[in-house]
């Protein structure tokens, strides 16, 4: 979906906006609590590990992650392309360009997921992953068409590219064994050029209930037949 068609979607309609907040605000009062208790920016340290991460639109990419058990901090961003410093009007950009023919690799889409090692593994994440988007779409993910909402696993460490790796191939089994035949196309390299994102698309979803999310996964869950 281009930058206009999101930004309709997003616009405040404002009688059932201010209905919408006021029960989800009354919600979470009562509630006395968010709905992940690991969430916790504080947390999170030089040292905390994180994987890069794309979903298609990142909108709808950090609310998924943010959902799993032992995620502590969630951040929208840009990554995998050759323009550094990029921003959210150089991803579009970038991709009219490529379109008109320009040799260059756009930047996706990302979330960088930061998790406590206690809590959970970057297996956990990763199967959270590959079970909320469709990682078979290419460039594009629903009505998010364009290489920058590509489905991509930036890694910094060949362990971490090994797991990217073997829990693609689990997935791409599960899907086969649930008749999907189409061939993952998740990218799957060295993080680069990453850049975090505008601070506006940082928990978007909370600040806007209603804004825009294109994200769907396949309906195939993640089974490892080696675990019981």
């Amino acid at each position: 979906m281009n930058r206009w068609h999101r930004a309709f979607w997003s616009l405040p309609m404002v009688g059932v906006l201010v209905i919408a907040t006021g029960v989800l605000l009354s919600s979470s009062v009562l509630a006395g609590k968010s709905g992940n208790p690991s969430l916790n920016k504080a947390a999170v340290g030089p040292d905390t590990p994180y994987i890069v991460l794309g979903m298609g639109c990142f909108w709808g990419a950090e609310k998924r992650m943010q959902a799993l058990a032992g995620v502590l901090d969630v951040e929208a961003g840009y990554a995998g392309g050759d323009i550094a410093h990029p921003n959210y009007e150089t991803l579009h950009d970038t991709e009219k360009s490529i379109q008109a023919g320009k040799a260059v690799k756009n930047h996706a889409e990302v979330v960088k997921v930061y998790y406590d090692p206690k809590q959970t593994t970057l297996e956990r994440v990763l199967i959270q992953f590959w079970e909320n988007h469709n990682p078979t779409q290419g460039n594009r993910q629903g009505n998010d068409v364009g290489s920058n909402y590509r489905s991509a696993i930036f890694y910094r460490t060949d362990e971490e590219r090994q797991l990217a790796e073997k829990t693609r191939d689990i997935y791409q089994a599960n899907l086969k064994a649930a008749g999907i035949t189409k061939p993952i196309t998740t990218e799957i390299a060295l993080l680069k050029n990453y850049t975090s994102a505008e601070a506006y698309h940082q928990d978007y979803l909370k600040k806007n209930p209603l804004g825009y999310c294109g994200l769907g996964g396949t309906g195939v869950a993640y089974h490892d037949p080696d675990k019981p």
